[in-house]
Parts: structure tokens; sequence; C-alpha cells
């Protein structure tokens, strides 16, 4: 959970003592201001009582409108001159959501002065695609006293939302007067795309991650042909290089072998002129949820994973190639993605050369590419991508088909001709369709053919 640090307001209209970056009040002018419409009915009727029993010449009625009109007068007076403290916090739980899943939001106010509070309305601003604007209205908060409530939020959209400041209300027993404070403290949900677990296939080639087919960067033959490094805490005793250690003066111990991990880079389309419509059941959208489905299976099988855009750029990454998950644990950099992937949005790319740019100049390994509509000078960039890559799966989206609902059309089966004859794994999507199921059938059908489409065999690259 997340929790923002406490912020406190006072009850008198000067404001508090500035924890936590409350508002400030504006006297009393601003606390006439924050006259009800009780409280204005109240001081106009009194007003106009007062105007009739001078001009009518009726004492009793002179004392009913000095008593409606003094009433209000008096709320504010006593409201402003209220001295009481409170402090807010808000923890958020979690603090990153799939999209479509729920979040609780907790709120605590502690009453730190040395008298009850009044009447106290509760109110978080949180944007519309949360849900409705929470309100809580709190009786009475004894001396220090705290109340707790609690809200949740929803969005089947992605991206970073603010929540708060958080307000409170002021009210007088009778109704006449509201005041408003409000902290400045707040915090941010993240949502993220939703994820689909993917299956276990594999095509031929080197095995993922640490597996059997795993290359040495070092090899240890014999005494002579390894490779010291100074001694590290907690480095075994066993491992100490005598020979080494004499030579340069200082402990040395034998280097352990590095295994070489698996990279694959996920090529995400995000031009918008590839993909037509919007919302959370877009093409688009599916295409980032498949390229973050896919980032997070292939960090859990212990490969180095890419995100790359039509823009050239890697969105994330520990170095200048833009790889993650060599240094970090796997929750961590996926979690990093994922805050990624929450806020991408359309390019105004036209091409995919940019990409192919990065692509050309990388190593070998898998490519899994998430495409919308192709010409044919983009399909045949991307058919390009293929020479550089280990094996290579691209997913096509047809975003006419998506907009209608509809089966996918002729362009889209055009692509992925054109992806298969260069050696892609090229699978057209359908509106709705599965991303494990999709993934299962490509891992099939290169196990059966030994090469994506019926294609000739690439370099020996796996993938699971």
């Amino acid at each position: 959970m997340a929790a923002s640090g406490p912020a406190a307001a006072d009850g008198a209209g000067t404001g508090g003592d500035g924890r936590g970056g409350e508002s400030r009040g504006g006297g009393v002018r601003a606390a006439l201001d924050g006259l009800t419409t009780r409280g204005r009915s109240f001081l106009a009727a009194g007003v106009a009582a007062v105007i009739c029993a001078y001009v009518l010449g009726q004492g009793d009625l002179l004392r009913v409108g000095l008593l409606l009109a003094v009433l209000p007068l008096v709320c504010v007076v006593v409201l402003y001159r209220t001295r009481y403290r409170v402090v807010a916090g808000r923890r958020l739980g979690p603090q990153r959501v799939p999209a479509g899943a729920e979040a609780r939001v907790h709120l605590r106010m502690d009453n730190v002065s040395r008298l009850p509070t009044g009447l106290l309305m509760l109110q978080d601003h949180v944007p519309y695609v949360l849900g409705p604007r929470p309100r809580f209205v709190l009786d009475r908060v004894e001396a220090g006293g705290r109340r707790e409530v609690s809200y949740r939020v929803r969005s089947d959209l992605r991206g970073r939302y603010p929540l708060g400041p958080l307000q409170l209300r002021l009210n007088d027993p009778f109704g006449m007067c509201e005041l408003t404070r409000s902290f400045s403290a707040y915090d941010t949900l993240t949502v993220v795309p939703r994820t689909e677990p993917l299956p276990p296939v594999r095509l031929a080639g080197d095995a993922p991650g640490y597996g059997d087919g795993r290359q040495r960067a070092l090899a240890v033959a014999g005494d002579d042909d390894v490779i010291p490094r100074e001694y590290r805490y907690g480095d075994d005793l066993r491992r100490v290089h005598w020979r080494s250690t004499a030579r340069y003066g200082e402990l040395m111990v034998r280097r352990e072998e590095q295994p070489h991990r698996a990279r694959c880079t996920v090529l995400l389309d995000t031009r918008a002129v590839a993909y037509q419509g919007g919302g959370p059941d877009s093409a688009f959208e599916w295409a980032v949820a498949g390229a973050a489905s896919v980032l997070v299976h292939m960090l859990e099988r212990g490969f180095e994973v890419r995100l790359l855009t039509d823009t050239g750029g890697a969105l994330l990454g520990e170095g200048s190639d833009g790889f993650v998950g060599a240094t970090q644990d796997s929750a961590d950099a996926a979690g990093l993605l994922m805050d990624t992937l929450a806020v991408v949005d359309h390019s105004d790319g036209l091409g995919l050369s940019r990409a192919y740019d990065v692509l050309r100049l990388g190593s070998e390994g898998l490519l899994v590419a998430f495409v919308g509509d192709l010409d044919e000078e983009e399909a045949a960039v991307a058919a390009r991508m293929r020479q550089r890559s280990g094996a290579a799966v691209a997913f096509v989206l047809d975003s006419g088909a998506w907009l209608s609902g509809g089966a996918v059309p002729g362009p889209a089966e055009d692509s992925v001709r054109r992806l298969r004859e260069a050696g892609w794994t090229a699978l057209a999507v359908a509106p709705g369709a599965s991303l494990a199921e999709l993934w299962r059938y490509a891992g099939h059908t290169r196990m059966e053919s030994g090469a994506p489409g019926g294609g000739t065999t690439g370099s020996s690259g796996g993938w699971s």
C-alpha cells in the first residue's frame, strides 16, 4: 500500500500551521462567503423584517428581524473563531492495479486539538473515470479522536490518476455557515494494462533464459585460464585464487561462469494512423495488453526484455540498448514496464523505419511484434526486421475489423502473408481474440513446420 504523509488543517479561518501544505483561509470575508442558502435566507429575512418594523413601527417585528439577522452572523463568528486542528492521511491499496480492477482508498482523520469538532464533511477529489466523487459526513470527532473511512475506485482505461487533494467542510450546528479547507497531499493510482497468462510453448532452437542451451561467457578450462577478480564480502573462501593473490598483492577469487541470458524485444506499433477507434475494447488497447503479457511472461522465463515502439526508442531500460531484467528482480522489472505501458499513447509517426534502424543494429534474439494496419511499404519494412532476430512472431490487428466487430478482412491477411514469406510466425488477430490461444498456436505452428509460415528456418533462437 501507498500512504500519503499527514496533512494538517485548522478549523479557523486563518488556516493552520502549514503542515501538509493546507490551504489558507481568507479571513472574515471568506467566512461570510461560506454562508449556506439557509444562512443567506435567514439574513435576508431578518434585514427585511427590520426594515418593515422600522417603517410600520412594530417593536415585536423588530426583535424577530434582529434575531433572524444576527443568528447566521453569530454562526459565522463561532465557526470562524473555533480553534481545532485535524490531520488527514490517505492509504491506497494497491497503488498499481490492472484495468478493470478495483482499488480501495482509506482516509484517516485525526483531531489533534483539545476541542471536539462539529459536523465535518470529507470530500476527496478523484477523476471522473474512477467513479463518483466520494463524500463522507462525520457528526463529531472527540478531542484526540480518530475516524477512518474508505471508498473504492475503478477504471477500465489505462493511465495515472491523481487522488486528492482531500477537502474538509466545517458546518455549524444550525447549518448556517460552511467553510472549506483543502489539504495539499495527494496520491497517484496507476492503472496498468490487463495481462493474460501465457502457456509455456517453445520453438525449435536454444532453450530460453538459463536453460540447457545457454552460452557461457567465460570458460574455466584450467588453472591458467581462470580470470580472477577482487575478493568481495561474502565470497566463498574456497574460490580464492592464490597465484593471482600473490601476483597482485590482494585477495583474489575465481570468477564464476556467467550465463548469457536470452533476450526478447517486444515491438509495439503505436502509430495513430494504424488504429481506428478507441476505448478499452479497441485494437490498440488489445495490442498494449498483449505487449504487457508477453513482457511479463518473458521476464518470468528468465529473459532480458526490451519494449520498443515505432518511434525507435526503448521506453524503459537499464542500459543504452534498453533491455531490463539483467540486474533487477523480475517482479520489479515487470512493475516498471507496466508503469510505462500504463501511459503509452499513440505516436504521430507514419512508418516503422525507426524501429527497423534500432533492430538491425542489435543482437539476435526473439522478436515479438504487435502491429496495426500496414500498407505495402510498411509491411516490407516489417518483413526486413526478421533478418536480425532468432525467432520472430507478429500479431497483426486490422483496426477496421475491430471497429466493426467483424472478421479480419483481406488487408490484414495480405500483411500476414508478406510477413510469413519473410520468415515470421505471423497471425491475424480477430476482434476479441485470446492472446493465450494465439500464443499456443504460434508455438505449435513453428514446431510442426520448422519455420514460421512454412518459410526457411532462421537462426536458432528459442522462446518460451
